[in-house]
């Protein structure tokens, strides 16, 4: 069994599929690290793959908040608070992950879409021992935190994709509010672009009918 290990992730919400990650993982090492990306505004960058990810909408939980939520879920699932920790972990800002990670180390991935890939390549990149649990479609994904987000901020059921503990502390420190609060002015702004690009669509449209015309 290796002695290290890392996961990473932005845990925005923590659901069951996050958890699939982590305990998969957690199984292969004596003490695991759990990476916190986006940890704060300052390590964090938009990526060309989800142009959401750097968002406020996208990162409604601080730092602090995740690591509880998370802490919760490890309680829940019956794994010793001495087999894990909890770090920041910079990964649209690779140049700083040394600082916050042990020498010896693996760090465990999933891969299932362009982000991951990027993710891997981004690790190999810095030469760390990167060990694949598994690689599956978008479509094999499941359930995602953007989905949870959305369940949320639409009044549907989202309990049962999340553990008990997540929904408990969510909902106790009324962090669902500010969950739903962001992504609905999210949902909100899209809309607005999306109208205001058939305006000018539409206005395009019109300016070369009125220039056929002429």
């Amino acid at each position: 069994m290796t002695r290290t290990g890392i996961v990473n992730g932005r845990f925005q919400v923590l659901h069951l599929k996050h958890m699939e990650y982590i305990l998969a993982a957690k199984m292969r090492c004596d003490k695991l690290y759990i990476g916190i990306t986006n940890p704060d505004g300052a390590h964090t960058r938009d990526t060309v793959h989800d142009e959401n990810r750097g968002t406020k909408a996208g990162n409604p939980l601080t730092y602090f908040e995740r690591c509880e939520m998370i802490r919760g879920a490890m309680e829940e699932f019956n794994v010793p608070a001495k087999e894990y920790d909890f770090i920041p972990f910079p990964i649209s800002m690779p140049e700083y992950i040394a600082q916050y990670t042990p020498k010896e180390a693996v760090y465990y991935v999933g891969m299932f879409d362009a982000w991951d890939e990027e993710k891997y390549k981004i690790l190999r990149s810095l030469d760390l021992d990167v060990n694949i649990l598994w690689r599956k479609t978008e479509e094999e994904k499941g359930i995602t935190g953007s989905k949870v987000r959305e369940l949320i901020a639409t009044d549907q059921e989202w309990k049962q994709f999340v553990p008990k503990s997540v929904y408990h502390y969510l909902t106790e420190n009324e962090l669902d509010k500010r969950v739903k609060r962001l992504e609905l002015m999210r949902i909100e702004e899209k809309k607005a672009i999306e109208q205001m690009n058939i305006a000018e669509a539409v206005e395009r449209l019109e300016m070369m009918e009125s220039q056929d015309m002429d």
